[in-house]
């Protein structure tokens, strides 16, 4: 299936646009059994093209120069370095940014297929993508990971047999959890007991954002106060346990607002909120601007 390119009206998506400047995006393209990897040799990128992604990326960067904005925050493209874009996200290359590495996507169907033993490192990268959007890499990791991603990557381009995809998905298990391995060694301060706490936690909050926002109610889950919990979470991202539920009902209603037509007071209630004003406040308060002015901002104006 083709690229379908489209025209919104994006607001702070680009650093130093105006409020209706207009910009090219582009929806991200249907892949076979949901899965691709795709090796880049210098890649340039010579405007801005916006993409929603409607799989999880990974990019593994052997060399880049460039920025790379994912949602609104922009990233410097260095070279021997992890970028992971979640499901739903909006990412462009800046102009003039070239890379070299390889581009994974998947599915959620297509990880299904990888043993459940891997849910819990996808879970901790992809739930919460915004904390983990940029992993630099040592010398020994890169080398390791993408060695990984070069035999995926071989793996993949052989032609068609039986189990095929099986082995493709056990590739992909190893490598989400050798990334979650380098993204749990760039937070110091916690241990492997730790370490699996926060990741169930991020996936309870994954599974479960939509009935309830309390850490208490998360707590007594795991079998640990509130207070353990919010201080676990502080070691583990740099974030409170509050802070990581408010941005996963914060992104989730980003996304029904941008890519929905959904009245507000649906979306207020369908997140769990008793009324729509407490959802605008919250909405608001986190976000600086009410649900109604966002959706103002991705006005889609034609194709």
């Amino acid at each position: 299936m083709s690229m379908t390119l489209q025209w919104f009206m994006i607001y702070s998506f680009v650093n130093g646009m105006e409020k209706h400047d207009f910009l090219q995006t582009r929806m991200d393209r249907e892949l076979k059994d949901s899965f691709s990897i795709t090796h880049l040799s210098k890649q340039y990128f010579d405007n801005l093209l916006v993409c929603r992604a409607n799989y999880n990326r990974v990019f593994i960067l052997e060399t880049g120069n460039g920025t790379l904005q994912v949602d609104d925050v922009i990233y410097k493209v260095n070279g021997s370095e992890l970028f992971l874009v979640a499901k739903a996200q909006l990412y462009a290359f800046g102009p003039g940014t070239e890379i070299t590495g390889y581009e994974l996507s998947f599915g959620d169907c297509f990880w299904e297929k990888a043993p459940g033993s891997a849910s819990n490192c996808k879970a901790v990268l992809f739930n919460n993508a915004a904390a983990n959007q940029q992993l630099p890499l040592s010398d020994t990791d890169y080398t390791e990971v993408n060695g990984l991603f070069k035999l995926l990557h071989l793996e993949f381009i052989k032609d068609d047999y039986s189990n095929k995809l099986d082995a493709l998905a056990a590739y992909l298990k190893i490598i989400m959890i050798k990334i979650a391995n380098v993204n749990a060694s760039l937070v110091n301060g916690y241990d492997s007991y730790e370490n699996q706490l926060y990741r169930r936690f991020v996936e309870l909050v994954s599974q479960q954002y939509q009935t309830t926002h309390e850490v208490a109610d998360f707590a007594l889950q795991l079998g640990v106060s509130a207070r353990k919990l919010s201080d676990l979470c502080r070691r583990c991202s740099g974030k409170g346990a509050k802070d990581i539920i408010n941005g996963q009902v914060i992104a989730e209603a980003k996304r029904s607002l941008q890519f929905s037509s959904k009245p507000v007071k649906e979306i207020a209630f369908h997140l769990n909120f008793s009324t729509p004003d407490q959802f605008s406040h919250f909405f608001k308060k986190n976000t600086q601007v009410s649900p109604n002015d966002y959706r103002g901002h991705f006005v889609n104006i034609g194709m």
